[in-house]
Parts: structure tokens; C-alpha cells; sequence
């Protein structure tokens, strides 16, 4: 039930979206940037985002792009592909959720999703990061340790209906 409600938002949003995103793109020169993520069972796949920087700088619309999650709209392909879903664990960059030890590996048995409530805490990452002596440091003691905690609260939880309550929660998010 998952997959299939995961195919028809999808798909839904994509086809919304498809013409004013692509005309933006056109005329505001954004391109598709691919990174290499870890995906359920630590299986590394291509994730798809807007293009937000400029010779290592975020644009001044690439601001924009990032603080609405503009910029991730793109992987709605990915949740076509099957490579992600609505709501699970953002997928990390390797040496994170791929080094995960004990109980904490089971967060890769859940395919990785567009939002989730980690996601909904961290809207703010980088300028929480930015804010740190040491923002790596921050990042590895605080930050994702409390999101592999709650992504584990989450592959308990999980139901259709509290997939609903995480993308209502995550739709708001987007107002504040």
C-alpha cells in the first residue's frame, strides 16, 4: 500500500509541477544536480536535486530554492524510480547511515523518503550548523544521532496513517 500511494502522489505532483517547474528552469538557467546518497539496505543510488550554487557559493535563489525545499522536488523521481519514498530517513551521504552499527542499522531497512519528522526538526540544518565552532563535530555528536533516533522511532511506528500526519506536518513546516 505504501508503493502505491507513494506512485500516486508522486505522480500527481510531478505531472502539477512539471510545466511551471520546467519553464522556471528555463528561465532562471537551474539545472539538475546528482549526488550519490545511501539508500535502503545501504545500497547507494543517484538523488536528484535543483542545482542551488555557483562556483561553490548558494545563490541568492538557490537560498530561496532551499528554504521553501524547492530544490528537492526533483526526487519525486527518485520515489518514481523506487529508489525513495514520501516519508522515511532522508537519504545521507556515504559514511553516515552506512556505518551505522547494532540496533541502529535497522534505520536501512526503510527506503529513504522526501520527508520525515528528523527532516521536519532539521528544516534548518545548515544555518543551525552554521551557527557551531565545529559544525561536523555538532553534526556527528547531535544532530544525526537524534535523527537515527527518530528514524528508528519511525520504522516502529510506521503506518499509512501516520505517513499522512508526517506529510500534513511536513506541508505546514513549509509556512512557518
Amino acid at each position: 500500500m505504501k508503493r502505491s500511494f507513494d506512485l500516486v502522489i508522486a505522480t500527481f505532483v510531478s505531472l502539477l509541477l512539471v510545466v511551471p517547474l520546467g519553464i522556471s528552469c528555463l528561465l532562471f538557467g537551474i539545472t539538475i544536480f546528482t549526488q550519490t546518497r545511501i539508500g535502503q539496505h545501504g545500497k547507494r543510488f543517484t538523488i536528484y536535486k535543483l542545482k542551488t550554487m555557483k562556483n561553490g557559493k548558494v545563490t541568492r535563489l538557490g537560498e530561496y530554492l532551499r528554504k521553501t525545499k524547492i530544490d528537492e522536488l526533483p526526487q519525486l523521481v527518485n520515489v518514481l524510480k523506487g529508489d525513495m519514498s514520501l516519508v522515511g530517513p532522508r537519504p545521507d551521504l556515504p559514511g553516515y547511515y552506512d556505518k551505522l552499527a547494532g540496533e541502529d542499522r535497522k534505520v536501512l531497512q526503510l527506503k529513504p523518503g522526501l520527508t520525515s519528522r528528523a527532516a521536519i526538526k532539521y528544516r534548518n540544518e545548515e544555518q543551525l550548523l552554521a551557527q557551531q565552532n565545529d559544525p561536523i563535530k555538532y553534526n556527528d555528536d547531535v544532530i544525526f544521532p537524534d535523527k537515527v533516533k527518530m528514524n528508528l522511532e519511525y520504522l516502529e511506528k510506521r503506518s499509512f496513517w501516520y505517513d499522512v500526519k508526517i506529510i500534513v506536518l511536513t506541508l505546514k513546516s513549509l509556512w512557518r
